[in-house]
């Protein structure tokens, strides 16, 4: 059987996006060097210096382009001073989850090294966690519906769905079990004993958790989740939770493990899914070649592993495999790193030292 070669649309957008995309792309060059073509990619202009060019921020030929690929890959978009005139800023990477309908928002949390972490007492791989994020309901299903009246008061709804929240309840508990972690466990993260939206979501959850008896129910209030992540993030498994408060915790738990460069993401849909780091654009260091590109690569690694499992194909999954092993044992080295992480290596030269490392490994 000939191997399978899937299209990518590569949306590499602004800031430090191209840089850190650059080196997730010379990654995949290195398996496939090993094991022949994966992927073939097609770049696509998205993001807040896109709308200056075209005024655009999502051309309707990239949306479609994204529509034919079989994957997204993303680098970040956005710039803090191109903003609508209601003062928001550009987000096309959050309009593609809805016009996609990604509504899976997946961010694994792994410790590296445990110079990486702000806590004391953590080892490598102590925090081993995946939040996931509803991606398309919320409080985020308020965007560009909001209202404000007359300069004096601004309404966002919190939108919670039966469907919605059923599909992405399931999704965590599928996904304890693909873990397999000791023991499985899914977290509940609402604030059920103040709104009737939260109490609706968590009453969703306990329906779906019937199911699956095997896998430990756990419950916490979003505003104690943020003190539980901060002084046990070791006992965690997989964390459910709404947009907003998925949006936030994303960020604290990346602060525990090295900061947002070392967090990858994916926002899953039924028919297609963007890959990309949790970071933004950090236009204060883009250009510099000191951003960090390991989220980014992992976020490829994700994305092979979804379409190793989505179309049956051990290679493809392998390939993931394999990047992920040599990401951990490159970082797993004591003083590896951009200056993030208190390193002193390029992004470039980190991504080149992964990319060797994983040539050792085939």
């Amino acid at each position: 059987m000939e191997n399978r070669v899937y299209q990518i649309a590569v949306l590499k957008g602004d800031g430090i996006g191209p840089e850190v995309v650059d080196e997730s792309i010379r990654i995949i060059e290195t398996v496939e060097n090993h094991i022949g073509q994966i992927c073939h990619f097609i770049q696509y202009p998205c993001g807040a210096q896109c709308y200056l060019d075209q005024g655009d921020p999502l051309p309707e030929s990239t949306l479609e382009g994204c529509r034919r690929a079989e994957a997204i890959l993303l680098g970040a978009m956005g710039l803090p001073d191109v903003r609508w005139p209601d003062g928001t800023e550009m987000r096309p990477q959050v309009d593609l989850r809805f016009k996609l309908d990604l509504y899976a928002g997946v961010r694994p949390i792994y410790l590296y090294h445990p110079n990486h972490t702000p806590l004391k007492g953590m080892d490598t791989g102590n925090i081993d966690l995946v939040i996931l994020r509803e991606n398309v309901e919320g409080l985020f299903a308020s965007m560009n519906a909001g209202i404000e009246l007359r300069g004096q008061v601004a309404v966002d709804s919190m939108v919670i769905t039966r469907s919605g929240t059923e599909r992405i309840v399931k999704y965590a508990f599928k996904l304890a079990k693909e873990r397999n972690k000791s023991p499985m466990k899914v977290t509940c993260v609402d604030k059920a004993n103040i709104f009737k939206s939260m109490a609706f979501f968590r009453s969703i959850y306990d329906q779906i958790a019937q199911d699956y008896p095997e896998i430990t129910r756990d419950y916490a209030y979003i505003d104690a989740m943020t003190l539980y992540l901060v002084q046990r993030p070791d006992t965690y498994d997989v964390i459910v939770t709404e947009n907003m408060y998925g949006d936030i915790l994303s960020d604290l738990a990346a602060g525990l493990v090295g900061g947002m460069g070392m967090a990858p993401s994916a926002d899953i849909g039924e028919d297609t899914a963007v890959f990309q780091p949790s970071h933004g654009t950090a236009p204060d260091i883009a250009g510099q070649g000191i951003a960090n590109p390991v989220g980014t690569i992992l976020s490829v690694s994700m994305m092979l592993k979804w379409l190793g499992q989505r179309y049956h194909d051990q290679r493809t999954e392998h390939a993931a495999n394999l990047i992920e092993a040599a990401v951990r044992q490159v970082m797993e080295t004591p003083d590896v790193g951009t200056p993030d992480l208190g390193g002193q290596l390029s992004t470039t030269e980190l991504g080149k030292k992964i990319a060797d490392h994983l040539n050792t490994i085939f």
